[in-house]
């Protein structure tokens, strides 16, 4: 097992599954660099956490280059070209379900960015072949995948015997109960999938055998996703969003991703008189800058091409004043916004040239849309579920749309000369998490370890549940509680210390000396490693 936090002159590597890390640190210490790393330690997380991402799924990448240009690449697929409203109406529903061949309406976005991660690999030094990227996952694919304490308790949270899915009960149950901690589980023909990409490449995927047996399957089980949507995809290359700061630059991901609720945040609570750390002052500060920042993100963020509104302009100075100022310093705002819910992974990664990744890679909810494809071993995404099939909708489901994200990777460029890689699981919970450990450690500088083990908080629904009350860890100080019930906060104290719940955060940080140190969860099952 792994440390939760390292130090090191070389690299870090940070993720919520100890393999991942693993599969990273080893990178780094053959001379890989530390975008090698990050793509090694998100092969590798496939088969070791397969209830929280696949390659089925979606990915986002937010990378620092040692020249100190920023990239970012959004590896998020589109509607089929059979998902069309219609096709809804025809089997009777109203909302797009979220599990089932139906929810499996998009395309796997992850192993596109994992292309355009290997070619900035190249450009920043990167020597690795892809053999050796894949090398850990195809291993742990071929031992089967372990059953964590975090999947052995969304299996059984989940109700996963009620998940009725193609292929999902063969893959995740045991003589069709949920399997318990430390049991392993057939990874099918996800082995024969990564042993086909590391001899074809990355492109197979989409455009080759490994593309053809997707698009078969997909169509068996009902899916609108067709061989030529598969053939039409690529990930793209966009310029991050950023926000200054007072003391930083942050940036994060363009819509269709959340990131924009992010920086909202950030900016916000910036502009609230400071309080002192952890008291009532700065979580009430932190809570209702997100109710701010939610209604505007849901105003805002659609398929970047449909964008309606500039996401920068929702960040000037005079915006970020005018939200900051509606904020009742004593009393919370009413809350009935209904959340999002995801499951997702997120994972860092920095070396000592000065190049930092933050990576995200997600499957939606916990095991996706459920669907497993027998002939590739793949679990689906039900990213799509996120579309509405209300034409007038913002979200409004279209084939070849790209859905609602709440995916948000970050990384931050300090004043004093640090760069800060940051990201956690968490769906609704994301932006709120990255506010809290940016402002632990950015604006009441504690060490990095520390601003990710602290109590924290989810203004929300938590999984398999219509609920938007704010839960709470337990070891909050009892005045703090207190006073956030008195301001009509609708408080629910966890009854644990750490909760899943409030996701699964990490970060790395380099210093202007090339000091690098790197942090996770204890709330996930990974933790950090340096070369």
């Amino acid at each position: 097992m792994v440390e939760l936090s390292a130090s090191s002159r070389r690299g870090v590597v940070v993720a919520p599954h100890y393999l991942a890390v693993e599969a990273g640190r080893g990178v780094l210490a053959e001379g890989g660099n530390a975008l090698e790393a990050a793509i090694a330690a998100a092969a590798a997380i496939i088969p070791a956490y397969p209830h929280m991402n696949h390659i089925g799924g979606d990915g986002f990448w937010i990378i620092r280059e040692p020249s100190g240009r920023i990239r970012y690449v959004e590896a998020c697929g589109f509607a089929g070209a059979k998902a069309t409203r219609a096709l809804y109406a025809e089997h009777g529903f109203k909302t797009i379900p979220a599990r089932g061949p139906l929810a499996a309406l998009t395309v796997p976005g992850a192993v596109g960015g994992w292309m355009l991660a290997c070619e900035a690999a190249k450009t920043t030094g990167g020597k690795m072949p892809l053999s050796r990227l894949l090398e850990p996952a195809l291993a742990i694919a071929r031992q089967g995948s372990p059953v964590s304490r975090s999947m052995s308790w969304r299996l059984a949270y989940e109700r996963a015997t009620d998940i009725k899915a193609p292929g999902f009960a063969e893959t995740f149950l045991i003589d069709g109960k949920p399997p318990r901690e430390g049991a392993v589980l057939s990874t099918g023909r996800l082995v024969d999938t990564f042993e086909r990409l590391i001899a074809a490449g990355l492109d197979d995927f989409y455009r080759g055998d490994v593309g053809r047996e997707i698009a078969a399957d997909l169509d068996r089980i009902g899916s609108p996703v067709t061989r030529a949507d598969l053939e039409r995809y690529r990930a793209v290359l966009r310029e991050p969003l950023p926000i200054k700061l007072a003391k930083s630059t942050v940036y994060t991901s363009q819509p269709p991703t959340q990131g924009l609720a992010t920086l909202l945040i950030l900016g916000i609570f910036e502009r609230l008189a400071q309080p002192a750390a952890e008291s009532f002052a700065y979580v009430h500060g932190i809570i209702e800058a997100t109710k701010r920042a939610f209604k505007i993100r849901d105003r805002v963020v659609t398929d970047f091409d449909r964008l309606k509104e500039d996401p920068a302009a929702s960040l000037t100075p005079a915006v970020l004043e005018r939200e900051a100022k509606a904020i009742d310093l004593q009393k919370a705002a009413p809350w009935p916004e209904p959340a999002k819910k995801g499951d997702t992974i997120w994972l860092g990664a920095v070396d000592a040239s000065g190049l930092a990744v933050s990576y995200i890679q997600s499957l939606f909810w916990e095991f996706g849309s459920g669907c497993v494809l027998p002939s590739t071993g793949i679990v689906m995404q039900n990213r799509g579920s996120s579309f509405s099939l209300n034409p007038k909708a913002l979200n409004a489901l279209e084939p070849g749309r790209r859905p609602f994200h709440t995916l948000c990777p970050a990384l931050a460029v300090l004043d004093d000369g640090r760069i800060l890689s940051f990201g956690t699981m968490g769906g609704e919970g994301q932006p709120q998490t990255l506010a809290t450990v940016y402002t632990r450690l950015v604006t009441y500088n504690v060490p990095i370890a520390e601003a990710i083990d602290r109590p924290r908080w989810l203004l929300g629904r938590t999984w398999g549940t219509e609920i938007t009350n704010v839960r709470i860890e337990s070891r909050f100080p009892e005045n703090v509680i207190a006073a956030l019930k008195k301001a009509a906060h609708d408080i629910e104290v966890l009854p644990d210390s750490y909760y899943e719940i409030m996701g699964h955060a990490g970060g790395v940080t380099i210093g202007p000396k090339g000091e690098i140190e790197g942090a996770h969860d204890r709330r996930s099952d990974g933790g950090a490693a340096g070369a």
